[in-house]
């Protein structure tokens, strides 16, 4: 039985890790992190006069920013990649007040002074290797004899002191009591049984990312592989199952996001990639399967808060592609859908766990939609076996009796078994 305290510590949670993103989260909060910068020194030189644009940028990022910064599309820029563009129109034009929707109001005036910004000698970008977290953002900026700067550390919109150490090592996007409290039992639980008026503000998650999968089968974005499946040669292939449904219109929601368009979605543990994720699966197999809003409701529920639970110890950023936990939340969520009790829902985890442990993040960049898709796919027969009560057992690999430790199991191999394969990853992305 969950105390009150528990319900009212699971709903902040999700409306703290269930936020609105334009574009990859990661250059956004580089470009968040430079507007609050340039509004700080902007109020130093004159409080009421214009905003001052800085002379100088000094980034200091750490790894896994850089990865997932280096080959995405920014929104409102007609197709242009990679930080240099997301820095400029976060000191010209960004908004800090409006979070990851950073960039929201830049106009084709700010894009225009953008790009001139970056073919002159303004940013100046390089490697933190002194601070552990994984996610990790200072920036200097300097005009006028004056300077100013900002640190986000330890979640994508987290602002500290410079010399803040409140997010330590832990690599984490929440309090120890938080990582503690979790279980996937009192996921469940109160997914399960909160009154359905207090969680169907989860709804919007639906409208932003279905809109972004509209978004994504109207123009050709990324690789296209959303299109490709609705296409007569992916539907002649594929057919027109709910398991075609469900790759296609999540493949088409990554795809537009991917590539930059300039279409908000709803995020998870600050990745637009998992909010999708752990969405549209739901939401696609609801629908094909008649279920009722208010399943829906708990489904949405149970998918988003399974993989904030697993984002707690895995860490905000890591070598292990988010949509393995993304896609165990939509996993999660179909079972339910499905007529799955606690016990079914605990062998779709281990199923997931089992098949998609390892699965590297090397940046954020158009082709995660063919990881989501893999994810996804991968949810969905885990789902139908877990149903069925067939599921992977102790006796294999990494999966253990009980269903947190398995959990658990994953998490660390992706937050410190794979240290020295993130590492690696990023020499090869830097060294091409």
């Amino acid at each position: 039985m969950l105390t009150p305290e528990e319900r009212e510590m699971m709903l902040a949670l999700l409306h703290r890790e269930v936020v609105p993103a334009i574009g990859c989260t990661e250059p956004m909060a580089v470009a968040l992190c430079v507007a609050r910068a340039t509004e700080l020194l902007s109020a130093k030189i004159d409080a009421a006069g214009p905003r001052v644009v800085p002379q100088r940028i000094e980034l200091r990022l750490s790894a896994n920013i850089l990865k997932n910064a280096m080959g995405v599309g920014i929104p409102g820029t007609g197709g242009m990649i990679g930080l240099p563009i997301a820095v400029a129109l976060g000191a010209i034009a960004g908004k800090s007040c409006l979070g990851l929707e950073v960039l929201r109001d830049c106009n084709d005036e700010a894009l225009d002074a953008a790009k001139q910004y970056i073919t002159e000698d303004h940013i100046h970008i390089r490697l933190e290797t002194d601070d552990p977290d994984k996610l990790y953002i200072h920036a200097r900026v300097s005009a006028q004899d004056r300077e100013a700067e900002a640190t986000i550390k330890g979640g994508h919109t987290h602002f500290v002191d410079a010399h803040d150490n409140a997010a330590g090592d832990t690599q984490a996007c929440d309090t120890c009591d938080e990582r503690q409290c979790l279980t996937l039992r009192k996921v469940y639980d109160f997914a399960t049984t909160m009154p359905t008026t207090d969680i169907d503000f989860i709804l919007e998650a639906k409208r932003l990312n279905e809109a972004a999968a509209e978004e994504g089968l109207r123009e050709n974005y990324g690789h296209q592989l959303g299109k490709t499946m609705c296409s007569p040669l992916g539907r002649g292939i594929m057919g027109d199952s709910i398991f075609a449904k469900v790759l296609s219109v999540t493949s088409c929601a990554c795809d537009a996001r991917m590539a930059g368009a300039m279409i908000p979605v709803m995020s998870n543990s600050g990745s637009g990639n998992q909010g999708i994720c752990a969405t549209m699966p739901v939401v696609v197999f609801a629908r094909e399967n008649h279920n009722t809003e208010e399943e829906l409701i708990r489904a949405l529920t149970l998918s988003h808060l399974t993989a904030i639970y697993i984002k707690q110890s895995l860490g905000c950023l890591s070598a292990l592609c988010g949509c393995v936990v993304a896609s165990t939340g939509s996993s999660v969520g179909i079972t339910y859908l499905m007529g799955g009790n606690y016990e079914q829902i605990a062998h779709s985890v281990k199923n997931m766990i089992a098949n998609l442990t390892g699965m590297i993040c090397d940046g954020a960049k158009p082709s995660c939609a063919l990881k989501l898709t893999t994810g996804v796919g991968t949810a969905v027969m885990s789902a139908m076996l877990a149903i069925q009560h067939k599921y992977v057992t102790s006796a294999e690999g990494i999966i253990d009796d009980d269903v947190d430790r398995s959990i658990h199991n994953l998490t660390s191999i992706g937050s410190r078994g794979m240290d020295e394969t993130d590492r690696f990853v990023l020499d090869i992305m830097t060294h091409k």
